[in-house]
């Protein structure tokens, strides 16, 4: 048994057996599993793993510094790459984000997965969900951190998105109660 939105799909499988909720604080990996949830905002996640390595390849394996640098010529560019989503408010964001994070790294001691996870004193929420449609879509924790995301300066990062960025990264277990990912994770 595995989550209902996981099933029948050897992508989503994947994904939800090898990494949604486990725990992330790798600045590389947050900034890859953000930037991939702001591209899946309207669309299905199988899109986005589909796309996953043309967005590596087209933002430099998420790299920080590098997306920060991305000019007005590699924007259009990247709107006519095929392999993956070309929503420019979504590559501004990417990018945008990217400046924000290093700007905020500059100026201050800033650690992206110590700040993220500061939000849950860096402890796992762990939930106990018997049925997909318990799962919420947003929390009242996700509408914080993304009036302060946007406040620091980051782009595109609702409570609805930051929600899903939380279970990606594993701030958020809602792996449901009958799932045998949870149940092996004890």
């Amino acid at each position: 048994m595995r989550c209902s939105w996981a099933m029948g799909n050897d992508l989503l499988m994947a994904y939800h057996d090898k990494e949604w909720g486990v725990p992330k604080k790798e600045e590389r990996i947050l900034f890859e599993m953000l930037s991939l949830e702001i591209m899946q905002a309207g669309l299905k996640w199988e899109v986005i793993l589909k796309k996953r390595a043309g967005f590596k390849t087209a933002f430099y394996d998420f790299e920080v510094k590098k997306i920060a640098e991305m000019t007005e010529a590699d924007v259009q560019n990247l709107m006519s790459n095929k392999e993956i989503i070309r929503n420019q408010r979504k590559i501004r964001a990417i990018i945008r984000n990217a400046q924000t994070l290093l700007e905020l790294k500059k100026n201050t001691e800033f650690d992206f997965g110590e700040y993220l996870w500061n939000f849950i004193g860096n402890k796992q929420i762990v939930n106990h969900w018997e049925f997909g449609e318990q799962v919420p879509a947003q929390t009242a924790l996700s509408q914080k951190i993304a009036k302060d995301m946007k406040k620091l300066g980051f782009a595109f990062v609702g409570p609805t998105i930051v929600y899903s960025f939380m279970q990606s990264i594993g701030m958020v277990d809602d792996h449901l109660t009958n799932c045998e990912i949870k149940k092996s994770r004890g």
